[in-house]
């Protein structure tokens, strides 16, 4: 696309800093229970603009932080390149998610409907090829990045389908009221006491006079799953029950 490369990969890497343990049902959580409210798209250019360096931030340019900012469905970037990471984010969690729920046996190839098969194609490195050629062909000369109608609508309706037939799926929802349960823990627990918190964030409370509840999402946000876990684990269950 004779694009700036190291733009897109800068938007790339930075895209989702700011995503929670346990992916969208962390962020709905904190979300909810947040008086400031939590995104992770908010959240990611929050990372790169306060929280890194100790307080300083990244020095990244407008156009970097307009890419990571709108990288979600919704968004509207203002760079071609912001916009080819949007596209390619969409394209790479629905095959990725997939390909995980074929793995967890929540889903086979055969049940994906076959209207959408027959225009993206039977595999996901099939389904790959087929959306990140028809990007490039369909944009090549326009001041745009588009996808073909045809390509599109299948693309969309592929979303949809997993919406309603894994993101929903009983086992997958468990798994998430339970991660759910977990974080709400957490934020309770050091919204009560910050002294816990680590040195750096209490200097966001104290020297920079952020809200300790956007300061407690920034610890929590922070976390992988296994930390956040490991975590949960130790303050609220006891030691003979870790045995």
């Amino acid at each position: 696309m004779q694009l700036n490369e190291d733009l897109v990969e800068a938007i790339a890497l930075g895209h989702d800093l700011g995503h929670t343990p346990f992916g969208h049902a962390g962020e709905y959580i904190l979300n909810e229970i947040c008086p400031e409210g939590f995104k992770h798209n908010e959240q990611s250019v929050r990372v790169v603009e306060m929280l890194e360096k100790k307080g300083e931030g990244l020095n990244l340019t407008w156009e970097v932080r307009d890419g990571i900012l709108n990288h979600q469905s919704s968004g509207k970037p203002n760079t071609l390149e912001g916009k080819i990471v949007r596209l390619s984010d969409k394209i790479s969690y629905i095959n990725s998610d997939i390909d995980d729920a074929i793995r967890a046996n929540i889903l086979t190839e055969e049940k994906i409907p076959l209207e959408y098969r027959e225009v993206l194609g039977f595999n996901s490195r099939v389904r790959l090829n087929a959306l990140i050629h028809d990007i490039v062909q369909n944009s090549r000369g326009q001041a745009d990045i588009i996808m073909s109608e045809e390509k599109l609508k299948a693309m969309n309706g592929l979303r949809a389908f997993m919406f309603a037939n894994v993101y929903s799926n009983p086992i997958a929802k468990g798994e998430e009221e339970k991660a759910q349960r977990l974080l709400k823990g957490l934020y309770s627990y050091y919204t009560e006491h910050l002294k816990e918190l680590p040195e750096e964030y209490l200097a966001m409370i104290d020297e920079k006079k952020q809200s300790k509840y956007k300061v407690v999402c920034d610890y929590i946000a922070g976390m992988t799953d296994q930390y956040a876990i490991g975590m949960f684990q130790k303050l609220y269950m006891p030691n003979s029950w870790n045995v």
